[in-house]
């Protein structure tokens, strides 16, 4: 009792909260399940593998496999994941949304 009122309890600002602060604004709604938006992991695998895991963690994506040397189109689509790939149709490049 007598360090509080010299100056040498707990400052309210020192204490630590229950649970963490939310790192998202996903998390500040209420959810923990922030979208995916590229697949670095996938680099290297082969393009059915990578469609495979694509679609297990984003549902409805349109996933379009563009071959070696293949012109693409510039627009961008939410939905629609590249997935450029070698002469062994192996994933050259992180896959992302667009």
């Amino acid at each position: 009792m007598a360090e509080e009122k010299q100056g040498h309890g707990i400052n309210p600002s020192q204490v630590q909260p229950n649970e963490p602060l939310p790192r998202t604004y996903n998390q500040l709604l209420g959810t923990n399940n922030p979208t995916k938006t590229s697949w670095p992991e996938l680099v290297g695998v082969t393009a059915q593998e990578a469609e495979r895991k694509i679609k297990e963690e984003k549902s409805g994506a349109e996933i379009q496999v563009v071959p070696p040397d293949s012109f693409v189109t510039a627009d961008y689509r939410t939905q629609r994941v590249r997935l450029y790939v070698d002469e062994s149709n192996k994933v050259i490049r992180t896959p992302g949304i667009g």
